[in-house]
C-alpha cells in the first residue's frame, strides 16, 4: 500500500488513477483519505492455506479475476503497478495486454508476487538481493524501497518538539505495524518504568492493545508519564515519530527496508514469527549490513531491555549503525518507478 502511496507522489503530470483492493482490506480507508478512487475486489491467499480453506479461496480468486476484468474493461488503464497481496494474482491474470510494473518490497517475494513477475514488464525491487528469485532478470531493476514524501519533511527539532519530547534525553520509538504487535506490547509494559528510566518513548501500540496501553498508563508516575507517548495508530504524524527516534523496536515488514534508511534509524528488528519467512530475511539484510540487530519473539521479554539499554550507552556503535543504515538508502525510489510507468504508458499509447 505505502509504496504505491510514495509512487503516486512521485508523479510529476497529472494522471487518473484507480485503486484495486481486496474486499476487507485495511488500505481502503487511507486510501480515500489520499483521495484516490477506490474499488474492491475479492481476493484471498492459497499459500499455506488448510485444504478445507483452499476451495473457497480459489473461488474468490476467479470471482476476483472476472471483477477485475470488468474494472479493467470501464476504466481502461495504460498501465498497471502492482505491489502485492492477494489482489496480486487476479489482476495480472486479468491484466490481458496492458502492461505491469511489478513493484516487489520486500526482499525474497512470496508465491503471488512471484506468479505475476511472470506476466509483469518490469519487476523494481527494493534490493541487489532481490534479483536472485526471478528467472528473466532482464525485467528486473533497483529501485529501492519507495517512500513518502511526508516521512522526510520534519527535522528532528521540530519532530520533538511536536510530541513535547526533551532535547537531551534518547527517544525510542516501538511500534510493530498497521495492527500492532502483541508480544512488542506486552514486552515493552513489562519493561516500561525500566525504559523510562533511561529513554523517551514513543510507542504505536494498534488498536487491540490500546485498552491495555491507557491502562498501564495511568500507573505510572508524573515523572514516567512525561516521558511516554503512547498511540494506537499514527497517520500524518509518523514521519516526525521516525525522525524524532534515536533507536526503533519493530517488526521487520517491508517498509523497514525504506523508511529506516531514509531516515539513517538504527533498528532492533523482531520478526514475526508466525508468518512465512519474509520478514526474517528482511531483518537479517539490514543486520548483516551492519544496521540493526536481529531479536527473536521468543527472547523479547528477556532480551529488550538489555539490548536496548546497550546501544543508547554505546554512542558509537549508534552512529555506526545509522550510517550503515543511510548507506542502504535509495531516496529516488519512487521517482524511478514512476519514470518507468510512464515509460509503459508511452509504450502503449
Amino acid at each position: 500500500m505505502y509504496p504505491a502511496l510514495a509512487v503516486l507522489q512521485a508523479l510529476t503530470a497529472k494522471v487518473e488513477t484507480l485503486w484495486v483492493g481486496a474486499q476487507g482490506g485495511i488500505e481502503s480507508t487511507l486510501v480515500r483519505r489520499a483521495g484516490i478512487s477506490y474499488e474492491e475486489i475479492p481476493a484471498a491467499g492459497i499459500h499455506g492455506v488448510g485444504i478445507k480453506r483452499l476451495p473457497i479461496n480459489l473461488s474468490l480468486l476467479i470471482k476476483g479475476y472476472f471483477a477485475t476484468r470488468r474494472i479493467i474493461d470501464r476504466f481502461k488503464p495504460d498501465v498497471i503497478l502492482l505491489t502485492g497481496g492477494y489482489i496480486t494474482i487476479p489482476v495480472a491474470l486479468a491484466a490481458h495486454g496492458v502492461p505491469i510494473l511489478l513493484v516487489v518490497p520486500d526482499i525474497e517475494p512470496g508465491l503471488a508476487l512471484k506468479t505475476a513477475a511472470w506476466f509483469s514488464n518490469y519487476i523494481a525491487v527494493s534490493a541487489e538481493d532481490s534479483i536472485k528469485f526471478f528467472t528473466n532478470k532482464r525485467k528486473v531493476f533497483i529501485s529501492g524501497y519507495p517512500t513518502r514524501t511526508d516521512l522526510i519533511k520534519w527535522d528532528k527539532h521540530s519532530a520533538r518538539k511536536n510530541f513535547n519530547l526533551q532535547e537531551t534525553m534518547p527517544v525510542v520509538l516501538i511500534f510493530g505495524g498497521s495492527k500492532g504487535a502483541h508480544s512488542i506490547n506486552q514486552a515493552v509494559l513489562e519493561h516500561l518504568s525500566s525504559l523510562l528510566e533511561i529513554a523517551q518513548v514513543i510507542h504505536i501500540s494498534g488498536e487491540l492493545d490500546w485498552p491495555s496501553i491507557v491502562a498501564r498508563k495511568q500507573e505510572l508516575s508524573i515523572q514516567e508519564a512525561g516521558r511516554y507517548h503512547a498511540f494506537p495508530y499514527l497517520h500524518e504524524e509518523m514521519g516526525a515519530a521516525l525522525t524524532s527516534a534515536d533507536l526503533v523496536v519493530s517488526r521487520a515488514g517491508a517498509s523497514t527496508l525504506g523508511e529506516f534508511p531514509i531516515l539513517g534509524l538504527a533498528a532492533i528488528l523482531v520478526p514475526y514469527p508466525y508468518a512465512w519467512r519474509y520478514q526474517n530475511v528482511n531483518a537479517r539484510y539490514l543486520a548483516d549490513h551492519g544496521a540493526a540487530i536481529l531479536l527473536e519473539d521468543s527472547k523479547l521479554g528477556q532480551q529488550l531491555l538489555s539490548t536496548v539499554k546497550q546501544l543508547l550507552e554505546d554512542s558509537s556503535r549508534l552512529k555506526k549503525m545509522r550510517t550503515a543504515m543511510l548507506n542502504l538508502s535509495h531516496p529516488q525510489a519512487a521517482a524511478l518507478i514512476g519514470q518507468r510507468l510512464f515509460l509503459l504508458a508511452g509504450e502503449r499509447s
